[in-house]
């Protein structure tokens, strides 16, 4: 039996959840997620629990048991209280302004990138100007945050990887565009083996 697929799911205060055989229809405060879910488990909601059950002990039902109750979490979570990612913008030159409900990216390239998120998606962009030391390197600049949000837990990681893909950290000068709890092991350059 999977230790996560066994856990019922408590559904909270002002969510509201539509079981259609296997498919899920989810209601909140944030807004509505749906999703079909394969036949190899069966989605019970007993009083303000939502229980998953497998159909029978096979490879494919026992796989699927913990994956769909992990699916039908965020989703609960997602309409009640949202999920939010934030990403750090560090080198000289580089920027970011908030247009709108998108954001301007100056990376480096010889163009300016205009990223407009997908609908649910929320971007808030920040220009601190403010010192700190990150992965021991003194004295590296802190240009920008971006801050995400929405409802859909895949949408917003999806979203945080493709602004994140603009510009990926280097490893050499620390320099890019990062997960603000990501942590980047800098190597060592061609004048440090003289």
């Amino acid at each position: 039996m999977s230790r996560i697929g066994k856990k019922p799911i408590v559904i909270p205060a002002g969510v509201k959840v539509e079981i259609d055989g296997n498919h899920l229809k989810v209601s909140g405060p944030k807004g509505v997620l749906e999703n079909d879910f394969l036949d190899y488990v069966s989605i019970k909601q007993e009083g303000n629990e939502i229980h998953i059950l497998r159909k029978d002990d096979s490879i494919p039902s026992r796989s699927q048991h913990g994956l769909v109750r992990s699916l039908i979490d965020n989703m609960v979570v997602g309409v009640n209280t949202g999920f939010e990612k934030n990403l750090e913008i560090i080198g000289v030159g580089y920027k970011v302004e908030q247009r709108d409900n998108g954001i301007m990216l100056s990376l480096g390239h010889s163009h300016q990138i205009y990223f407009i998120p997908p609908d649910g998606i929320k971007l808030l962009a920040e220009t601190p100007k403010r010192k700190i030391t990150a992965d021991g390197t003194p004295n590296q600049l802190l240009t920008g945050t971006i801050k995400i949000t929405g409802f859909d837990r895949q949408l917003v990681g999806q979203v945080a990887a493709k602004i994140r893909s603009f510009r990926k950290p280097d490893v050499y000068k620390s320099k890019g565009v990062r997960y603000s709890d990501e942590r980047i092991q800098l190597k060592a350059g061609k004048s440090a083996a003289k």
